[in-house]
Order: C-alpha cells, then structure tokens, then sequence
C-alpha cells in the first residue's frame, strides 16, 4: 500500500532544527511554527505502504551527510506521531525508504505519480546552499500489510507540530475513486474506508460534542424551557426545536442553501437575534404573570421557527465532518441529530432540577425567570452587535436571476412550512389549553332528599 504526504515548510522547520544540530554538534532552540499544512497520498499496492514526507530544515544542509540524521528527526516528528491500522490493528514501525531534501519551488506532490518518481528521482547536488526556511524534506515511508483490499484507516496525531496545523490526505484505493480528506490538527482515528457503524459513531460523538460546547445552542434552549418546565409543554416545545433544526440541517447538507461568504455570518447574527427574543419574551411573561393564554402554543411555533436558524448553525460545524461518512450521507446525519438530541436531553436533565431547586429555596419564579432572561439578554445582546458588525463588512448580494430562483424557492419553502405549523397548532391547541389554562373546581354534588 503506497501513501505519500507532502508537509509545508513551517513543519519542515522543526524537523531541520534537529538535522541541522545534530549535524553540526551543537544545540538548536526548538521553535513552535505558527501554521504547518501537510500534504499526503495513501494508495493501497500489494503488501506495502509508503508514505512520502516533505519537511524543512534551518540553515545551510549538506545534503552528503544530512541522511541520517534527517530519518532520525522523520521518527521523532513523524512516524512517531502516525499509526496506520489495518483491519483495526496498528502496524509495526515503518522503514524509512527514502528522505531527500527538495526545493520549496518543487511540484512533485501534485499527484502520486509525480510524488514518486520525485522521490526515486535526483538527489540535490552538494554545492547547493539550502537555507533552512526555503527547502523540503520528502520522506518514503513503507508499512508492511496482508493485502491492498484491507480496512485501513489513519491515526494522525500531528497537532503539537505546530500552532496551527492542517492537513491534505488523499486516499488512493485500488480500482476506487480518489478520496480527498481534508482537517485541522488531530481528528482522531479517520476510518478511510468507514463502514455505516463506524461513520454514525463518530457523527454522533461530534453533535454530543457540538451541543455540550455551543454556548449559543446552550443558553437558547435555557431560554426556551424556563418558564415552561413541565413534561407536556417541554416535550412539545424541544420536539418543535428538533424537527425545526433537523430539517435546516438537511437542506444545508443537500445545498439547498446559499453558498455565499456572508451566509454564515447572517446565521451567526439571527442566532443571536433568537436569544434575544427568546429571552424578551420570557420577561414578558413573567411580568405578566406566567398565565398567558396560549403561551406554549405561541412557544412551540417560536421553538420551531428559531430551530430553522440553529439547524443551518448546525450545518457549519457538520460540513467538516462529511468528509468523514464515506458513502454513509444519510446514516451520518441522522448519526449527528441523535448526538444532538442526547446532548440536549442531558442538559435537559441537569437544568430542569435546577431551576426547580432555584426557584423553590432562592428566587421567586417569576423574579428568577426575570433574571436570568436578562442576564442570557445582555450576553446575546453583546454577540448580536459583534456579529451583526462583521456582517455589515459583507457587501448587499447581488440581485441576480439566480438569486431571485434562489429566493423564490426559499419563501415557496417557508409557505409550505408555515402551512404545516398552522395545521399541527390547530391539532395541539386543544392539548395544550388544558395544560395552560387552570380547571374549573367540578360543582358540590347535592345530597338526595328522603321522600
């Protein structure tokens, strides 16, 4: 199995600092390089993998004795920090095949043929001053493997090669279409090949994650269950959210979404717009009682309107996941929505108690309620200003015929949502009055007269 992996020069850096000292005899300051982008080939070929490594070195190198200390600082850098599994079983220890020093002007690595034959390829000549913030170091690594038709994925701890680390991986699987991953610092064991379970584990431990860290997610659903913390309205009002944001989510996988620079700083700004409301109303509500006729009926169809907002937030954090799935779209996503869900149901479970314990031993209800919606309201307040202005550097989008077929499927879209909120609140109403509004006391029975 062959694999080659092209690293930017900021990687290269850290790798020649060690060459170059041990070179030398001397003692070289190990610096951190602020942005390091790797670049990397993975093709399956009989019973070996190579993978080919571009790295950097500081100062002038004497390519004639640079070799051995060169694989030397490949180990510790590189092989090291990468494991290959085949079958879910990690590899031994590569064989460092080739490592050769290349000029930043090189090329070579824009396909695999080329990686190669660069690598089998001239070595540079002696003479040659390479200084150390302008060169490459290629690396051919081989792993020994039972077959070219196995399960491989990738363990590609490289993060703490620099402050800023990102990698090109490009999988080349035997009689398969090339597939391109591309991610930021240590992803984690990447299934090459993931089968459906594979992909929808690792789907749903990032909605968990994405829900647990997303403050924004977070304090709009705190807004939503405050007041309503009973199990009928709190079912109905985090269902509408569920379905709402499932559905965005869905229609921004499948791009039926705009795909332009100010769209995501558009839904980063409404979704601060939500908790603002959210939290108003809430105020609103207390200050009137929390006896509104209706209010969980007017909750829900806000749930679900503002869930339509958070799915596409969603979808930001999901696009970089997809990559991940393989041929498994649709498991994934339903993977990420459950992860969500238990994500939301956990919070659900700590918050509700604690509300209740606050509101029972500390503050009044309707005072807490008044504020905590105001200090959620001043927070939102603050990010809806923020963002609202790094939107405002976007310039208006243009009125084109694309954007008016873009704009009249987005409204045909919410027409027919909002027909489908109408009937589904005409279908509740009933079921939540009863939950709202107070019984009337049944009339004292009257006792039967003797004849």
């Amino acid at each position: 199995m062959c694999a080659s992996c092209k690293f930017p020069c900021a990687l290269a850096i850290t790798l020649a600092v060690l060459a170059t000292g041990m070179l030398a005899g001397t003692t070289a300051a190990h610096e951190i390089p602020a942005d390091v982008r790797l670049y990397a080939f993975l093709k399956p070929a009989g019973n070996r993998l190579d993978v080919e490594i571009p790295q950097r070195g500081p100062g002038f190198i004497e390519i004639s004795r640079a070799d051995e200390a060169l694989r030397a600082a490949v180990k510790l850098y590189l092989t090291d920090n990468i494991t290959i599994y085949e079958n879910d079983a990690p590899l031994p220890e590569p064989r460092v095949a080739e490592a050769l020093v290349s000029l930043p002007s090189d090329r070579s690595f824009a396909s695999y043929q080329e990686a190669v034959a660069h690598l089998h390829g001239p070595r540079l000549a002696d003479s040659v001053d390479l200084i150390w913030n302008q060169q490459l170091l290629d690396v051919l690594l081989e792993y020994p493997i039972r077959s070219d038709r196995s399960e491989l994925a990738i363990g590609w701890r490289v993060d703490r090669l620099g402050r800023n680390v990102s990698t090109v991986l490009r999988f080349l699987p035997p009689g398969g279409a090339e597939r391109a991953f591309e991610f930021s610092g240590d992803p984690g064991v990447v299934h090459l090949d993931p089968r459906w379970h594979q992909a929808a584990i690792r789907f749903a431990l990032s909605g968990l994650q994405h829900i647990l860290g997303g403050i924004d997610h977070l304090l709009f659903l705190l807004c939503l269950v405050i007041p309503f913390r009973r199990l009928r309205p709190l079912v109905i009002i985090v269902t509408a959210f569920t379905v709402a944001h499932s559905i965005s989510l869905l229609a921004a996988v499948l791009g039926f979404v705009p795909d332009a620079l100010w769209f995501p700083p558009l839904i980063e700004t409404l979704i601060a717009v939500t908790i603002v409301y959210v939290a108003l109303e809430n105020i609103v509500y207390a200050a009137a009682g929390g006896a509104i006729a209706g209010a969980v009926s007017r909750r829900w169809i806000t749930a679900f309107a503002f869930g339509l907002v958070h799915g596409f937030g969603f979808s930001f954090a999901l696009r970089q996941w997809l990559q991940f799935a393989g041929s498994h779209l649709f498991s994934s996503l339903l993977a990420f929505n459950i992860g969500v869900e238990v994500g939301q149901i956990a919070v659900l479970i700590v918050l509700i108690p604690m509300l209740d314990l606050l509101f029972r031993y500390v503050l009044p209800e309707r005072v807490g309620i008044i504020i905590l919606s105001a200090l959620v309201l001043h927070t939102a307040w603050h990010w809806m200003i923020e963002r609202g202005e790094q939107l405002a550097r976007f310039p208006l989008p243009r009125i084109d015929a694309a954007f008016v077929v873009g704009a009249m499927r987005g409204l045909m879209a919410m027409l027919a949502l909002a027909a489908g909120v109408l009937l589904a609140n005409t279908l509740l109403r009933r079921w939540t009055t009863a939950d709202d509004l107070p019984r009337a006391p049944r009339p004292a029975s009257r006792p039967r007269s003797s004849a």
